[in-house]
């Protein structure tokens, strides 16, 4: 993957992943659809997500100095 793709992936998910975190429209959403049970899981699949995602925007930002 270009290193210039890899940030863009890299900065893209990390800002839905903030968006999930950090403001209640993951949950409006899961509410609207159904699935509110799954609300209380969400901590154990977006903090680890946006861990991720972080690592690979800093990553490609190495990669992008580079070269």
């Amino acid at each position: 993957m270009q290193p210039r793709s890899l940030l863009r992936v890299g900065i893209t998910g990390t800002v839905i992943a903030i968006i999930c975190c950090f403001t209640p429209v993951l949950v409006v959403l899961l509410g609207v659809v159904g699935l509110s049970a799954a609300v209380g899981w969400l901590d154990y699949v977006l903090l680890p997500a946006l861990a991720v995602f972080v690592g690979i925007t800093l990553y490609a930002m190495m990669k992008v100095r580079k070269a």
